[in-house]
C-alpha cells in the first residue's frame, strides 16, 4: 500500500523538522514548504493526501493557500494558527479548511487529528448506504446524494463537498428528524472531544458551508435546520427510508 502523502507548510524550520520526522516515523511520505508560494508549487507536484498549513506565512498566508487549493481540490486541510482571535480561525474554516489547531500544539495531538481526518476520508470505512436507499442514493427535489460514491448533485451539476462536509451530511441524513448536539457532531465527524467551548464553532461553520452548497436559500434553510440550544437536524419528512425520496 502506498504511503499517505502529507504536505506540511510552516515558516518555522523547527516545526517543519519535528513534524517531518514524526510523520515519516509512522509511515507517511512528507514534503515541506517554508512559505505559501512554495506550498502551492509542491501541492501541484507532490499531490498530497492531506495538507497541514500554518496561517501566518510569508509570500502567501495559509488563508490564501487554502482558498487556492479549494478551487481545485477537496483534499483535507488542517490549519495551524497562533492567532488568538476566534474569528480569524473561523475565517480559515469558511475558506474550506477541515480543522485547525492553535499554536503551541502537541505534535502527538496533531498526529491524532491527522489520523482522524484520514480515517474519515477513507470511503471504505463508511457503512453501506444501500441498506437505507436503493443504489445508495437519496433524492430530495433536485438534490441527489450518492452515499456510495460520496457525491452530491443539484440537477446534473455536482456539488463539490470536502470529505468532512460529506461526513457531516451523512450523519445528519442517517439520523434525520433527530436534533444532534454540536459536541456530538464534533466527536462523530472529527473524532475528538472539544477542549474549549468555542471548538464547536467548527461545526457551525461547516453547517453554514453545507447550507450554502445544498440549500436553495441558505438564509432560510429547508433541509438542515437549527435546533435551538442543541445543534442541528436534517428534516425527517423529506426522507423516505428504504425508497427514493
Amino acid at each position: 500500500m502506498k504511503p499517505t502523502r502529507i504536505l506540511v507548510a510552516d515558516d518555522e524550520a523547527s516545526i517543519r523538522r519535528v513534524l517531518e520526522t514524526r510523520l515519516r516515523l509512522v509511515g507517511h511520505a512528507v514534503a515541506t514548504a517554508e512559505n505559501g508560494a512554495k506550498a502551492l508549487e509542491l501541492f501541484s507536484s507532490f499531490k498530497p493526501d492531506l495538507v497541514v498549513l500554518d496561517v501566518m506565512m510569508p509570500a502567501l498566508d495559509g488563508f490564501a493557500v487554502t482558498e487556492q487549493i479549494r478551487a481545485q481540490s477537496e483534499v483535507p486541510i488542517i490549519l495551524l494558527t497562533a492567532l488568538s482571535d476566534v474569528a480569524d480561525r473561523i475565517t480559515g474554516l469558511q475558506l474550506g479548511a477541515d480543522d485547525y489547531m492553535v499554536k503551541p500544539f502537541s505534535p502527538k495531538e496533531l498526529e491524532a487529528r491527522i489520523r482522524s481526518v484520514l480515517r474519515r476520508s477513507d470511503t471504505s470505512s463508511h457503512p453501506d448506504a444501500t441498506q437505507l436507499w436503493p443504489a445508495g442514493i437519496l433524492r430530495i427535489g433536485d438534490l441527489s446524494i450518492d452515499f456510495n460514491r460520496r457525491q452530491a448533485f443539484k440537477g446534473v451539476t455536482r456539488v463539490r463537498l470536502t470529505g468532512m462536509e460529506f461526513n457531516m451530511l451523512e450523519l445528519l441524513v442517517r439520523r434525520a428528524g433527530v436534533a444532534i448536539p454540536r459536541l456530538e457532531i464534533l466527536e462523530e465527524v472529527w473524532g475528538y472531544r472539544p477542549e474549549r467551548a468555542h471548538d464547536s464553532r467548527v461545526v457551525d461553520v461547516h453547517v453554514s458551508r453545507l447550507r450554502s452548497k445544498l440549500e436553495d436559500n441558505p438564509e432560510q434553510p429547508e433541509l438542515i435546520l437549527t435546533a435551538r440550544g442543541t445543534g442541528y437536524l436534517f428534516v425527517r419528512q423529506q426522507v423516505a427510508l428504504g425508497e427514493a425520496a
